[in-house]
C-alpha cells in the first residue's frame, strides 16, 4: 500500500527523518517498506511539509493491521510510538483544514433523511451526514497530488474529500446526490441484501447482476449502492449536485469479501473492509469529510448526525504482569519505559496513571477500539517489544531440562525390522484392516456394522489374505515379489495383536521356502536371537487352518522350544512366513556378542539322507550338531524331495555343512573324517540312509 511522505509528515509538529532513513526505521519496528520513489515537485499552495517534492513509500501492511494502517492516521501513529514524537490533534480536524466544521442550526440532517437497516447483523454502524447547496467543481491541488500519489484519480471535490479522508483515516465513504434518492421530502435510506435477479449500474457505467449474498444501500425503489464495494450510477455527484448525504458505515467483513469474490470487483473501500474496520470511527470521518467539503466546495452542513449504532464497540481491557512480561521477553524493560511505550500505542495502563496501587507490576491495559488484532496480553507484550526494539533483547538459551521420552519397545524393534528387511530386498505394504467375502477363510471373523464397500466386510484376522491379493494384483508387471507388513489382526472383539507377515513370490520358483527361511534365519540373527530352530510339520485333514500349506514345505517357526509362527509354501511360486510380533519382540535382544570373522578358509561338503515321512528336520539336525565339533560352523538345510524315485514312505533331506576354523586352515583329511562320523551316526538310526 502506498502512502505519501509529506502527508505523514503533516501530523507532526517536529520534522520526520528523510524517507529512506524512515523507511528503514518503519521496516525495523512496524511493516517493511518495499519500495521508495520521489515524486515530481508541489503545487505552489501546498503546505510546507509538501515542499521539495514528495516521497511514495510503498509499505507491506500486515493483514492482521488493517484496522488501523491501512491509513496514513495508522502509519503515523506507528511512526509517533517508535521515534517518541508527539501527533497534533487530529480528531475534530484534517491538517490540511484551515477551519472547523461549521453546522446550520436552522436545519436537521433527521428532516431530509431517515436510515433503516434491514440487517443488523451485516452493518453494525451506519452513519449520514446531510450537506446542502454544495458547488461541484475541482479539488485544491494538494489533494488531486497526495491522491495521485496513493494511485487514485481526482474526480471532484466532492468525491474526491471522501477519498482523501479513507486515506487519511482508513474509513471508506460515500457521497449520494440527494436529489437523485427516490422520495419527498424526508427520503429513505434502506441497507437490506439485494433482491435475486436485480441489477445494479455502477459509477463506471459497468452491470451487475446482484442476489441475496450481496449488501446494497438502496432507497425505496432502487439499489443506489454495493454496499461497502461500490457506489452506483443512479445517485452519482454530478455537476448539477447541490445536495449530498455523507454515508459512513462499518459492514461484516467476510460479507464483503464474499461479494467482492462473486461480482470480481475489488476496490479500495472492500480492501478496507475485509480487513475490518472500527466501528467508532465512522463519526470522526464523516466529520473530517464535511469539514474539508465545506472548505472547498461550499455547503451548509444540516445540524447533528443520523447515526445508526446499536451495539457500541467498547475498548478491551487487558491484564498485565510485568513479570509475565520478563519471563517470556527472556528481557528486563524498566517499568517507566514499559508505561511510556504503551501510552505512545494509546494504550492507556490502568486509566493513565501508570500501575495501580497496592500490586505493584500489575497493569489492566484499555486497548483502544482500532486495534483490534489485540485480545490477550502476549499481544499487548508483542507490543511491547516491537517497539522497544528487538535488537535490544539479548538472545538467551531457555532455561528447560529436556528429558528424553520413555524408549517405546514396540516402536523400537518395528523400526528395527523393518530395516532389516528393507536391506535384504523387502517392501512394506500398508494395507486395510478389512477383508472382502472373498477373502473370508473361515465363520469366525468379526463383521463391521458398517462397512465402507463390500471389500471391507470383516476385520482380518491375519495379514496374509491381502499381502496375497498384493501378489496377485502386481505379480503381472514382476517376475519377482519381495512384501512384507507388520499389523494387527482382531481374532474376537476385546482380542487383537500385532503380527509380522512376508511373502516372496516368484516364477518357477521351487525354492521360496528354503529362500524366506535364510531371510528368518538372517532377520533373528540381527535381532540377537539364537536359539531358533524348525519344526517341520504335516498337516492332517482335522487341521483346517494348515490346509493351505503345501505338504513337505511347512514348519513351525519356534524360539527356545515355543512357536512364535509359521513357515511355508502356500504353491509353487508363494512363500510365506507369518510371526506373532508382539511374542517375537519378547526374545529380540540388543546385545550382541561380538565374534571375529575367521581369516581361514571355509569348506563346504554336501550330505544327502534318506528318511521315514515321519521324521523331521530337527531330528537329522540334532544327529549332525551332536557329533560335528567346533569346525562345524553351520548347517543349512536346502531341499527336501518325495517322488516317485524314492521308496514309498520316504523323503530326501539335503544339507550344506559348512568347517571352518578360526586358528588354521582345515586339511582335507580331517575334514573327511569329521564327516565321516556324521554318516556313521545318522545311518545308526534304524531306516535311515545316508545317499552317496
Amino acid at each position: 500500500m502506498v502512502f505519501s511522505y509529506n502527508w505523514l509528515q503533516s501530523f507532526f509538529i517536529k520534522k520526520l527523518p528523510k524517507p529512506d532513513k524512515l523507511a528503514e526505521v518503519l521496516t525495523m519496528h512496524s511493516f517493511e517498506v518495499e519500495g521508495l520513489k520521489k515524486i515530481g515537485r508541489p503545487a505552489r499552495n501546498a503546505s510546507r511539509s509538501d515542499a521539495g517534492g514528495d516521497w511514495a513509500l510503498d509499505i507491506d501492511v500486515l493483514s492482521n493491521r488493517g484496522s488501523d494502517c491501512f491509513s496514513h492516521l495508522g502509519i503515523a501513529r506507528e511512526i509517533s510510538a517508535i521515534l517518541n514524537l508527539g501527533l497534533k490533534n487530529t480528531s475534530v480536524k484534517l491538517p490540511a483544514c484551515s477551519v472547523g466544521r461549521k453546522e446550520d442550526k436552522s436545519t436537521k440532517a433527521k428532516d431530509y433523511i431517515k436510515v433503516e437497516v434491514k440487517e443488523p447483523k451485516l452493518c453494525s454502524r451506519y452513519t449520514a451526514r446531510v450537506i446542502t447547496d454544495v458547488k461541484v467543481g475541482k479539488s485544491p491541488k494538494y489533494i488531486q497530488e497526495r491522491l495521485a500519489v496513493c494511485g487514485l484519480h481526482a474526480i471532484n471535490n466532492i468525491v474526491d474529500a471522501a477519498n482523501y479522508v479513507m486515506l487519511e483515516t482508513g474509513q471508506p465513504m460515500h457521497a449520494f446526490d440527494f436529489g437523485k434518492v427516490s422520495g419527498t421530502q424526508t427520503k429513505k435510506i434502506i441497507v437490506r441484501k439485494a433482491r435475486k435477479g436485480e441489477g445494479i449500474v455502477s459509477l463506471d457505467d459497468e452491470k451487475y447482476k446482484l442476489d441475496e449474498d450481496v449488501l446494497v444501500i438502496a432507497d425505496g425503489n432502487d439499489a443506489l449502492a454495493i454496499a461497502g464495494i461500490k457506489g452506483g450510477k443512479k445517485a452519482e455527484i454530478d455537476s448539477e449536485t447541490k445536495d449530498i448525504v455523507l454515508e459512513a458505515a462499518n459492514f461484516d467483513y467476510h460479507t464483503i469479501r464474499k461479494a467482492s469474490k462473486k461480482l470480481g470487483l475489488k476496490t479500495d473501500a472492500s480492501w478496507r473492509f475485509e480487513h475490518t474496520i472500527d466501528p467508532n470511527l465512522t463519526e470522526i470521518a464523516i466529520d473530517k469529510t464535511a469539514a474539508i467539503i465545506q472548505e472547498i466546495a461550499g455547503g451548509k452542513i444540516a445540524k447533528d448526525i443520523i447515526d445508526y449504532y446499536p451495539k457500541k464497540v467498547l475498548p478491551k481491557k487487558i491484564k498485565l504482569d510485568l513479570d509475565y512480561v520478563e519471563r517470556l521477553l527472556g528481557a528486563a524493560i524498566p517499568q517507566k519505559e514499559i508505561v511510556k511505550i504503551l501510552k505512545s500505542l494509546e494504550f492507556l495502563p490502568t486509566g493513565q496513571a501508570g500501575p495501580p496501587t497496592g500490586q505493584a507490576g500489575k497493569f489492566q491495559v484499555t486497548v483502544p477500539t482500532f486495534r483490534r488484532d489485540v485480545s490477550i496480553p502476549e499481544d499487548v507484550i508483542e507490543e511491547i517489544a516491537r517497539i522497544y526494539g528487538y535488537e535490544k533483547i539479548n538472545p538467551v538459551f531457555p532455561s528447560a531440562v529436556l528429558i528424553p521420552p520413555e524408549k517405546n519397545e514396540k516402536i523400537f524393534w518395528a523400526n528395527k525390522i523393518r530395516d532389516i528387511l528393507k536391506e535384504i530386498g523387502f517392501s512394506e505394504v500398508y494395507n486395510y484392516s478389512f477383508l472382502s467375502s472373498r477373502q473370508a477363510n473361515n465363520t469366525n471373523l468379526i463383521e463391521v456394522e458398517n462397512p465402507m464397500s463390500i471389500e471391507q466386510k470383516y476385520l482380518r484376522n491375519s495379514l496374509m489374505p491381502n499381502l496375497i491379493k498384493n501378489v496377485e494384483n502386481n505379480f503381472k508387471n514382476f517376475d519377482e515379489i519381495k512384501i512384507f507388513e507388520i499389523g494387527k489382526i482382531f481374532n474376537s472383539p476385546n482380542k487383537e495383536k500385532t503380527m509380522l507377515c512376508a511373502v516372496i513370490a516368484k516364477e518357477n520358483n521351487n525354492q521360496g521356502f528354503y529362500e524366506l527361511k535364510g531371510v528368518i534365519d538372517s532377520l533373528l540373527n540381527q535381532l540377537g536371537i539364537s536359539d531358533v530352530w524348525y519344526d517341520e510339520h504335516q498337516p492332517s485333514p482335522e487341521e483346517s487352518k494348515l490346509e493351505i500349506w503345501e505338504q513337505g514345505r511347512c514348519a513351525e517357526i519356534k524360539i527356545s522350544g515355543k512357536e512364535i509362527g509359521f513357515l511355508g509354501e502356500i504353491e509353487n511360486e508363494l512363500a510365506v512366513f507369518d510371526i506373532n510380533f508382539e511374542e517375537l519382540m519378547k526374545q529380540c535382544s540388543e546385545e550382541q556378542i561380538y565374534q571375529p570373522v575367521s581369516r581361514y578358509p571355509s569348506s563346504v561338503r554336501d550330505l544327502a539322507v534318506l528318511v521315514p515321512k515321519g521324521v523331521k528336520v530337527i531330528d537329522v539336525l540334532n544327529k549332525i550338531n551332536n557329533v560335528g565339533p567346533k569346525i562345524v560352523v553351520d548347517v543349512d538345510l536346502f531341499d527336501i524331495y518325495e517322488g516317485r524315485e524314492l521308496p514309498a514312505g520316504k523323503k530326501n533331506f539335503a544339507f550344506h555343512i559348512v568347517y571352518q576354523s578360526k586358528t588354521r586352515t582345515l586339511l582335507a583329511k580331517e575334514i573327511d573324517e569329521i564327516q565321516e562320523k556324521i554318516i556313521n551316526a545318522l545311518e545308526s538310526e534304524p531306516e535311515w540312509e545316508v545317499r552317496k
